[in-house]
């Protein structure tokens, strides 16, 4: 047994406790009941792109709450098809919606694409979200932290939920072939949304975040060090913070995906370190992949790993119309 095959072995085997409290399920029905109660009132701008092949328009609708959250989408004009396959990308921690042309390679595969910002990071998206206690430290991943109802992430999670009710209401998207991408944080949104939701046919999630969330804390790992240095501001909030963090660690809702998982870890990423991630994916009962990389770090070869994605949507047959889930 070599190397990876030993590093794979471990990880494998690795299913910590569960954080999960007795009204998760609850919490997150009662979430998007309430998101469903915001109108999406979603506009599209015509933008003057320079290729022929592809209409590019911003995309704007209202999130979890009054945010108005930003996007692209994307629609391939070189096909005769009437209805695409969509991919919808959520992006990397203080990232943004990227640019149109970092989606052409999906375009060209003939799906139409969503990419949309996340709240108060990198983009144009704001954050009209009321805060009782912020407890912002470092970072926005401790914002809220006090309360499960207003912590940063509930809001973020919906917002990505809300990409798919956008995708619903285009006649051209076909929703039997709905494809969801995420890198870092991005992963960790597609985690989320394929256990809340399940419209989903496939998910790529590459070296996910927001998984085994209290070893993140303690590993001071990533983005999750804003938690622990709030904790060290503040450690009588210990447990109430964990117990906010609970829900939304995609460990405890892994079980519930139904679609595809194709995913990938680095073993030298100590950003979103592949053990963390692996209580979540041993948890996935669905039809699942991971590609493990055994020196890369947080980049997850990702180069490599589209090549694999677009290979992926071939081999299983993801974008066929009359294909099953």
């Amino acid at each position: 047994m070599n190397y990876l095959e030993r590093k794979i072995k471990e990880l494998e085997a690795y299913l910590p406790e569960l954080t999960k409290r007795d009204d998760f399920d609850e919490f997150w029905d009662k979430t998007i009941k309430q998101a469903r109660q915001v109108p999406l009132d979603a506009t599209l701008t015509d933008m003057d792109y320079p290729s022929p092949y592809v209409k590019v328009y911003e995309l704007c609708y209202h999130g979890f709450d009054q945010t108005p959250i930003y996007g692209w989408y994307l629609v391939p004009t070189f096909t005769q098809e009437e209805s695409f396959p969509c991919l919808v990308n959520y992006h990397g921690f203080t990232g943004d919606r990227g640019i149109p042309s970092e989606f052409m390679q999906w375009v060209m595969m003939g799906m139409a694409v969503i990419s949309v910002d996340c709240r108060e990071q990198g983009g144009k998206t704001g954050n009209c979200a009321h805060y009782s206690n912020s407890g912002l430290v470092t970072n926005v991943n401790s914002k809220g932290i006090l309360d499960k109802n207003e912590y940063y992430y509930r809001a973020v999670y919906m917002d990505c939920l809300k990409a798919l009710d956008f995708a619903e209401t285009r006649k051209e998207i076909d929703m039997s072939r709905i494809v969801i991408k995420g890198v870092s944080q991005g992963g960790a949104l597609g985690m989320a949304i394929c256990a809340l939701d399940d419209r989903p046919k496939a998910a790529f999630l590459n070296v996910p975040s927001n998984s085994n969330i209290e070893a993140r804390v303690e590993g001071r790992y990533g983005s999750f060090s804003s938690v622990t240095d709030y904790l060290k501001k503040f450690p009588q909030h210990l447990d109430r913070a964990y117990e906010t963090l609970s829900y939304f660690d995609t460990m405890n809702m892994a079980d519930k995906i139904k679609c595809r998982v194709f995913a990938s870890v680095g073993l030298n990423d100590t950003t979103c370190p592949a053990k963390c991630y692996y209580a979540s994916y041993n948890r996935i009962t669905a039809p699942k992949h991971i590609d493990v990389y055994p020196f890369n770090e947080h980049d997850g070869a990702y180069p490599v790993q589209i090549e694999k994605e677009l290979r992926y949507l071939k081999e299983y047959h993801i974008l066929d119309k009359e294909s099953s889930r």
